[in-house]
């Protein structure tokens, strides 16, 4: 009996007015709560990404782990965390960028990555392009090469692509409005 495709759309909650007022939050708690569309979510991430041939998958915090982290695991590659300011213990590199609500910074450990390796970086959503952007700088400081980007979602209407422009974007779900 052939598995029944799973409607990821379906598992993500719309959650109007959050963070602030007139905002529409694409919440993936649901998806993760539902172990076959998980699992659906890391298989299909693990084979896109594994085109690219990367040499390391770079997550970013927070969401971005519990997508990144087993992903490097099926692959048999190193897992490097881009953290928010502040949560890396050791010597590391800095990148500042702006938000759609403000201002933050990313972290990268500076032995993370060795010069010209290949990262896929991966998150749950792209809306903007500020965070995956800041990620692709601090990967490119350390001498590492971005293969691509690889998100759950992606909020299309932002154009976080342009952003990113040039750079080999994969997203699983879209929303252009």
């Amino acid at each position: 009996m052939a598995d029944s495709p799973i409607d990821l759309k379906a598992l993500i909650r719309d959650v109007p007015d959050f963070p602030q007022p007139g905002v529409l939050f694409r919440d993936i708690t649901p998806l993760l709560h539902d172990t076959a569309a998980y699992a659906h979510v890391v298989d299909e991430l693990t084979s896109r990404i594994d085109t690219f041939t990367p040499d390391v998958i770079v997550g970013i915090e927070s969401r971005g782990f519990l997508f990144g982290a087993p992903v490097a695991y099926k692959l048999g590659l190193p897992f490097v965390p881009v953290r928010k300011a502040g949560k890396l213990p050791s010597e590391r590199m800095s990148v500042e960028f702006a938000l759609e609500y403000g201002e933050s910074q990313l972290d990268i450990h500076t032995d993370a990555l060795e010069r010209d390796q290949r990262a896929v970086i991966v998150d749950d959503l792209l809306a903007t392009g500020g965070t995956a952007d800041a990620a692709c700088k601090l990967v490119e400081l350390l001498g590492g090469y971005v293969s691509a980007l690889a998100f759950v979602v992606e909020l299309a209407f932002l154009k976080g692509r342009e952003r990113l422009q040039d750079r080999d974007i994969t997203a699983l779900v879209t929303y252009e409005s």
